[in-house]
């Protein structure tokens, strides 16, 4: 299987995915709710699937946060 490398929320880490849904599940976030970004642009949830993962693409999850 070939992994690819990416930089997520900082970190380097490598997975087998081919599009950003199967990474999140990965890299533990499974069905989660979270927002996404790959490389500075928004991907709503319901693209994640159709959203490849390519070597060195930077990907940023933001979980929602509670309080004022």
């Amino acid at each position: 299987m070939k992994t690819t490398r990416v930089l997520v929320n900082g970190a380097w880490r490598e997975t087998g995915a081919a599009d950003l849904g199967a990474a999140l599940c990965d890299f533990g976030y499974g069905d989660s709710i979270v927002s996404t970004a790959v490389n500075g642009e928004f991907v709503a949830a319901t693209a994640r699937t159709r959203t490849p993962v390519t070597e060195g693409d930077r990907i940023e999850v933001l979980a929602p946060m509670q309080g004022g």
